[in-house]
């Protein structure tokens, strides 16, 4: 599935969220939500997570964003709008 005109979000993520799972908890949260996208660490210590979806698939990948995986210290979530991009999945990026 394109991504088309569907809304899409981009959302940065401070913290302890690198060697912890992160990425992988995105993609398995982002792809049960039937969103496309990608997650990829920065070189800052962040995590960097795009999605296209409905305003509810996103309202909940965000939720989880929020949280992160066991072990995972999340101390800040900015959210911003994004441009839609075309992924057919859920990927992790390098």
């Amino acid at each position: 599935m394109s991504a088309g005109s569907r809304p899409a979000k981009r959302w940065y993520i401070r913290g302890r969220v690198q060697g912890v799972g992160f990425r992988f908890f995105a993609q398995r949260a982002a792809s049960e939500l039937g969103l496309t996208g990608y997650v990829r660490n920065l070189e800052d210590g962040g995590v960097e997570v795009y999605a296209s979806g409905s305003a509810e698939q996103l309202a909940r990948l965000a939720a989880l964003l929020q949280r992160g995986p066991r072990g995972a210290l999340v101390q800040a979530v900015e959210e911003q709008p994004a441009a839609p991009l075309h992924y057919n999945s859920f990927v992790i990026e390098p």
